[in-house]
C-alpha cells in the first residue's frame, strides 16, 4: 500500500479521477422483490469478498461471494434471492492483510453498525407513509433544537415508560406534566410555544455509545453510518429495520402536527480513522496535508475531503437520500467552515431541482475549529465567503448572539444586555441581518439575503442562556428580566430563528459549559421547569406569536434589509423602525398586515427612553412585563421603552 502522500497525489491526478470516478447511484445494497444487488466503490482493491449473516452480531457467516470487478473501480454482486434483513460486510485484503468492513453505503446496520444489513425500504414504510406530507412552507420560520433522548427521558414529561428517549415518544400526543392531563408536554407543548421546525441534534448512526445500552449518553457528533438511524434510539437496537420504522414514525407523526423536520448532519469528521469509507479506499475520503499527516481542522481527529468528486458525491446523495427517504425537510450542517462552497451550492441546487427553489432548508455552522487542508481552488464554507453561496445556504450568526448576550467563551463578557458598554451598532447591524452586501470582494461577508443568516442566542453548544447570564447577573428576578430582553431583541431581527429546546424555561445545566457525554440526568429537558417559569415561557409564545404577524422582519428577500429605517442609537440604546408591509422587497404596499409600519426600541439602560411617533394611530404590540400587549389595542401616544427592556409599537392600517 502507498504511504499517505503517495495517495494523495494519486487521487488528485485527473487520471484517476477519469478513470475511477463514478456517478451511478446504485452503490450500497438494493432489495426488492425483483432480487438484490450490491455496489462497492473500491478502486485500489484486488479482491473483495461479499459474506452474509443471519444476523447483525452474532451469528457465523453462512455464505462468502467473491465479487465482480466493474468498470470506474466498482465491485458488484447481483442475485435473484430476496435478501431483506440479511446482514452482511466485506473482506478487502490490503498487503497481506484481510480487513473487514461494513457497507459505507448501507441503509441499514445491525446493533452499533458493525455489520451492515440488506433492506426492503418499502417493507419499513408505516402506515399511510405515501401520504405523509411537509407542512406548508412559510418565511415565519422558527427553529427549535432538540435531543432524541433529552426531549422524553425524563419521567416529568408524561410519556410511557417504554418510549422514553426514543423515537417512539414523538408518536405520543397530548402528553401532559407527570399525566396530570393539565400541563402539556411533547408535541401539544411544542404547538402551544409556536415553533415551526423541530431540528433534530444528530440522529444518525453514530459510534460514541453502545446501543445496547439505555445508560449511556452522547449528542452524537460521531458519525459511523451516515444513511443509516442510530439505533439507540429505537425500542429494538438488535433489527435493522425497526429503527428505520421508528424514524419514519416520528418525522410522520411531527409532520401530521404541524412541524417540518431539521436534520443536524456531520459531514466535515468521522467517528473513527476506522471508517468503513476510509476501509474502501484508504485516505481518500480524509485530508491530508503535503506531507502525509492528518488534517485536523474538526478538532475531532480528522477532516473530510469534500472537495475530492467522489466524496462530494457521497455527501450530495445522502443528503438527498434523508430527504426522499425519510421525507427530512431540512439540513443544518455541524462545522460547515470544513466543507468547501462548490458543494454546499451544488447541494442546494440539487434540493431545489427536486423539490423547489427553497423548500427544503440548509443551513450551518460558519466556522471550523482549526485549519483545514482544502485542497486546489476549493474555498470553504466559512462566513467570510458568505457571498459566494447561493442565498439558500444560510450560517449562523454568532455576531448577534454574541453582541447581545456576550462572549461565548469568556463567561464574564457580558454582551448589550447584561452590561457592556458600547454595542449599539453591533446590535443594530444584527438587525438587518447581515444584509446590506452587495458583490464586491469588501462585501463578500455580507448575506445576499435574510434567508442566508440564522438568528439566535443559544444552541446545544456552550452554556444555556440562562447560565450565560448568570455568569454576570446573580439576582434571579433581574436575570429572568433580562432573558426576556435578550428573546425580544433577536426574535425583532430579520433572519430565521433559531433556539435550543428549553431556553424559553430558563433550561440550565448547572452552569456547565460543555455536556456532550455529560450524563442525561444533567442534560434532559426538566419539564418541571417550564411550569415552575411560565412567566418566562409565556413571553416566548407571545413573542413568537406577534413575530408571525409582522412579514417586516420575516422578509426574505434580497431587498430586505430597505424595510429597516430611521435607526437612532444612544448609549445602551437602540431604536429603528420597519416597514411592515406583506410581499417581496417594500414595494407591495397594497398588501398589509394588522400594522403597516413598526417602531422598535431596546433599552439596556436604568432608565425610561421615550421617542415621539410619527403622525397616524399607534399600538403598544411588546413591552417588558408582557409579549401579549398586541391582543388589548392599546393606544400609544408616545413610544416608551422601561429599563432592561424592548417595546414594539404598531401603526395600524
Amino acid at each position: 500500500m502507498k504511504t499517505r502522500k503517495e495517495l494523495k497525489k494519486l487521487y488528485n491526478t485527473l487520471e484517476f479521477q477519469k478513470e475511477y470516478q463514478y456517478d451511478g447511484k446504485d452503490l450500497g445494497a438494493l432489495c426488492t422483490q425483483a432480487g438484490t444487488t450490491f455496489h462497492l466503490w473500491s478502486p485500489l482493491a484486488e479482491e473483495v469478498e461479499l459474506r452474509l449473516y443471519r444476523d447483525g452480531k452474532h451469528s457465523e457467516c453462512f455464505q462468502k461471494i467473491a465479487m465482480q470487478k466493474e468498470k470506474r473501480g466498482v465491485w458488484s454482486y447481483q442475485t435473484e434471492r430476496y435478501l431483506h434483513g440479511v446482514y452482511y460486510d466485506y473482506q478487502i485484503p490490503w498487503d497481506g492483510e484481510i480487513v473487514e468492513l461494513g457497507d459505507p453505503y448501507a441503509r441499514g446496520c445491525g446493533v452499533n453498525g458493525i455489520r451492515s444489513m440488506v433492506v426492503d425500504l418499502n417493507r419499513t414504510n408505516p402506515l399511510q407513509w405515501e401520504h405523509d406530507q411537509r407542512p406548508k412552507k412559510r418565511e415565519e420560520n422558527i427553529i427549535y433544537e432538540l435531543h432524541i433522548k433529552e426531549f422524553s427521558w425524563d419521567e416529568s414529561g408524561g410519556f410511557s415508560k417504554e418510549n422514553r428517549g426514543k423515537y417512539k415518544a414523538f408518536t405520543e400526543e397530548h402528553t401532559t406534566l407527570f399525566g396530570d392531563g393539565e400541563h402539556s408536554t411533547g408535541l401539544d407543548y411544542l404547538k402551544e410555544l409556536g415553533v415551526t421546525h423541530v431540528q433534530l441534534m444528530p440522529v444518525y448512526d453514530y459510534g460514541s455509545v453502545d446501543e445496547s445500552n439505555d445508560e449511556e449518553f452522547n449528542w452524537g457528533y460521531d458519525p459511523e453510518n451516515y444513511n443509516v438511524p442510530e439505533g439507540s434510539y429505537a425500542t429494538d437496537a438488535e433489527d435493522g429495520a425497526v429503527r428505520i420504522r421508528e424514524f419514519k414514525e416520528m418525522v410522520q407523526s411531527l409532520h401530521k402536527n404541524g412541524f417540518r423536520v431539521i436534520m443536524d448532519v456531520v459531514y466535515n469528521h468521522m467517528y473513527s480513522l476506522e471508517s468503513n469509507l476510509n476501509k474502501a479506499v484508504p485516505w481518500y475520503y480524509f485530508r491530508t496535508k503535503d506531507d502525509g499527516t492528518i488534517s485536523n481542522g474538526s478538532a475531532c481527529g480528522n477532516d473530510v475531503a469534500s472537495e475530492r468528486p467522489m466524496c462530494a458525491n457521497y455527501i450530495v446523495d445522502s443528503v438527498l437520500y434523508w430527504a426522499e427517504e425519510y421525507h427530512i425537510d431540512g439540513f443544518r450542517f455541524d462545522l460547515m467552515g470544513l466543507l468547501d462552497v462548490d458543494l454546499m451550492n451544488r447541494i442546494r441546487r440539487a434540493l431545489d431541482e427536486r423539490y423547489g427553489e427553497g423548500e427544503i432548508l440548509l443551513f450551518g455552522e460558519p466556522w471550523a475549529a482549526d485549519q483545514t487542508a482544502m485542497e486546489g481552488d476549493a474555498l470553504p464554507a466559512l462566513k467570510e465567503n458568505i457571498g459566494r453561496l447561493d442565498r439558500g445556504v444560510g450560517m449562523f450568526c454568532d455576531d448577534t448572539r454574541d453582541a447581545i448576550k456576550g462572549h461565548v467563551f469568556e463567561a464574564k463578557i457580558p454582551g448589550f444586555v447584561n452590561g457592556a458598554e458600547g454595542m449599539e451598532q453591533e446590535i443594530f447591524e444584527s438587525v438587518r441581518a447581515w444584509c446590506k452586501g452587495g458583490g464586491s470582494e469588501k462585501e463578500k461577508a455580507k448575506a445576499k439575503a435574510p434567508s442566508q443568516v440564522i438568528t439566535y442566542v443559544s444552541a446545544h453548544d456552550n452554556w444555556t442562556l440562562w447560565d450565560k447570564l448568570g455568569k454576570t447577573i446573580a439576582d434571579e428576578g433581574e436575570r429572568l428580566q433580562v432573558n426576556k430582553m435578550a428573546a425580544a431583541i433577536y426574535m425583532t431581527c430579520q433572519g430565521n430563528l433559531f433556539f435550543l429546546s428549553g431556553e424559553e424555561f430558563a433550561r440550565t445545566k448547572d452552569g456547565l459549559e460543555n455536556t456532550y457525554n455529560a450524563p442525561i440526568e444533567l442534560n434532559r429537558l426538566d419539564w418541571q421547569r417550564a411550569y415552575a417559569y411560565s412567566d418566562l415561557r409565556r413571553y416566548y409564545q407571545g413573542l413568537i406569536a406577534l413575530r408571525k404577524q409582522l412579514p417586516g422582519l420575516c422578509d426574505k428577500s434580497a431587498q430586505a434589509w430597505k424595510r429597516i429605517y430611521g435607526e437612532w442609537t444612544k448609549p445602551g440604546v437602540v431604536g429603528f423602525f420597519v416597514d411592515n408591509c406583506k410581499g417581496e422587497g417594500c414595494t407591495a404596499r397594497k398588501s398589509v398586515t394588522r400594522w403597516k409600519r413598526l417602531c422598535i426600541i431596546y433599552n439596556s439602560t436604568e432608565t425610561i427612553v421615550e421617542k415621539d411617533l410619527p403622525d397616524g394611530t399607534w399600538e403598544v404590540l411588546l413591552d417588558g412585563e408582557s409579549s401579549f400587549c398586541w391582543k388589548e389595542e392599546i393606544c400609544a401616544e408616545k413610544a416608551v421603552a422601561a429599563p432592561h427592556s424592548v417595546a414594539v409599537f404598531g401603526e395600524r392600517v
